[in-house]
């Protein structure tokens, strides 16, 4: 009886992951599978291995490692830091906050703070450097990109931190081990799943951005995300656009595997 009670608990569970992400899985490789006319062909596939979709993968995988990479660098600090204040939830409700407006809402605010007469460029002309072409440019694309990420990376880093046993740090210390060996072979070692988690938060889907991509860099950076937009909305050839998909979709399993792999070597 609780065998048959369990299997009906995971009905809607087994609904909801064959209707929202087997289902449309199986349609984005179906679509793949056609030419602009409808025509059932494997062009697409081999039209993706030209120089242009490869240097398009190439640029997506470079920003989202920037984005992850600078990501992590401020993250990091500021988790250490968070576990160090009183008043943790409040700060962590202060960072979580950002998260609940809508993305598209963040983009334009920062079309005014970049924009020729925002604030950004007015602080610049205040101190003398005259204005700037902030927007539309690499710099602007991946600072909003990282603001817009850095809680998924903060979070997971804060957790790790937070189950670290603190008598571990004071034993090193007791031992002569200075901050920066204590960090790197106690504090570290014990976050690094944490940091996995915060980096696969955050690079998974800094591969697949195109609204960013047009609304603050100007569609001067071109990732596949953007690519995939275009053909939809576009161009109007979905079996293109599934094409890549399908191959963005493979990429995001084959880090899924390896950051877990890695974790449970960690282990």
């Amino acid at each position: 009886m609780q065998t048959n009670s369990r299997n009906l608990y995971l009905i809607p569970y087994v609904l909801w992951m064959v209707l929202f992400v087997a289902a449309p899985i199986v349609l984005i490789f179906y679509y793949s599978l056609f030419d602009i006319e409808g025509n059932l062909t494997l062009a697409n596939y081999a039209k993706f291995f030209t120089p242009v979709y490869m240097q398009m993968t190439l640029s997506s995988f470079w920003y989202a490692f920037l984005i992850t990479a600078f990501s992590l660098l401020i993250a990091y600090p500021t988790a250490y830091l968070l576990t160090k204040t009183k008043h943790k939830q409040l700060w962590l409700l202060l960072i979580i906050l950002p998260t609940w407006i809508n993305l598209l809402l963040k983009a334009y605010a920062f079309l005014g703070i970049f924009g020729t007469y925002g604030t950004a460029n007015n602080l610049l002309a205040w101190l003398g450097a005259g204005r700037q072409q902030i927007l539309f440019t690499d710099f602007s694309f991946v600072f909003v990109s990282v603001y817009i990420f850095i809680p998924f990376m903060i979070l997971p880093i804060y957790n790790s931190l937070e189950e670290m046993n603190p008598s571990l740090i004071d034993a090193a210390r007791d031992l002569g081990s200075s901050q920066w060996e204590t960090f790197k072979k106690v504090i570290f070692p014990l976050t690094v799943s944490g940091v996995k988690s915060g980096c696969q938060a955050v690079f998974i889907p800094a591969l697949s951005l195109f609204m960013i991509t047009r609304l603050i860099a100007g569609n001067r950076v071109i990732t596949l995300g953007t690519a995939i937009e275009q053909h939809f909305l576009v161009t109007q050839d979905w079996g293109m656009g599934a094409t890549i998909a399908v191959f963005l979709i493979i990429a995001m399993a084959i880090i899924i595997l390896l950051t877990n792999n890695q974790r449970r070597s960690a282990r």
